[in-house]
Formats: structure tokens, C-alpha cells, sequence
């Protein structure tokens, strides 16, 4: 950096906050630009980089009045027999699907919520 940008950077590195607002605006009327703007493209970049495509759907436990109705979801989702759905759903947490869609993750989810599971996406 220049000698010119270093003096300019200590000097705002001496400003109070109610300077450095009247700075900003100072800068924006007098090029015609917004800070906002810039740093609103950047901050939506972010999260969707980071945003997740592939989900898993864990049984993490379940109502005990509704056991049976939980049982008959997993087993519908799951293409287990009567047993080892039982089994699934009395070892929760159990995972019942791994690497699908969002929108097939949360129509699984509220599937399986409706029959009185308890379940989260990963």
C-alpha cells in the first residue's frame, strides 16, 4: 500500500463511530454510491455457497402413544419388515434416509411428524 492509503487508514482508525457514520455519508453523496450495497451482494453470496443439497432423515424419537403409527411411516419409507422397522424406531436415533433432496427430506419429515415421530435433517 501507499504511504498516501497507510496515513489515510490511521487516520479513520482515529475516528469515533458517530465520525466515521458522517464519513460514510460524506463518501456516498459525494460519489453517488452506497456502502450497503456493496456489502449486501457479498453477504447473500456466502450463505449460498454454503447451503446444503444433500440431507439425511434421523428418527430421533417418538411419541409412545403414537409407537405403532410411527412404526408403519418408517416402514413405509424405509421398505422394512414389520420387525425391523420396530426395531428402528426403538433404537432412535436411527437414521432412515441418507444424501436425498430438501424437498424430499422435509416431505419426510412432516411425514413421518404427522404418525408422532420426533425428526431432524442433516
Amino acid at each position: 500500500m501507499s504511504e498516501k492509503v497507510t496515513a489515510m487508514i490511521e487516520e479513520i482508525k482515529g475516528l469515533t463511530v458517530l465520525e466515521l457514520s458522517e464519513l460514510v455519508h460524506a463518501l456516498e453523496e459525494e460519489f453517488g454510491v452506497s456502502a450497503a450495497a456493496m456489502a449486501a451482494p457479498a453477504a447473500a453470496a456466502a450463505p449460498a455457497a454454503e447451503e446444503k443439497t444433500e440431507f439425511d432423515v434421523v428418527l430421533t424419537g417418538f411419541d409412545a402413544a403414537a409407537k405403532i403409527k410411527v412404526i408403519k411411516a418408517v416402514r413405509e419409507i424405509t421398505g422394512q419388515g414389520l420387525a425391523e422397522a420396530k426395531a428402528t424406531v426403538e433404537g432412535a436415533p436411527s437414521t432412515l434416509k441418507e444424501g436425498i433432496s430438501k424437498d424430499d427430506a422435509e416431505a419426510l419429515k412432516k411425514q413421518l411428524e404427522e404418525a408422532g415421530a420426533k425428526v431432524e435433517l442433516k
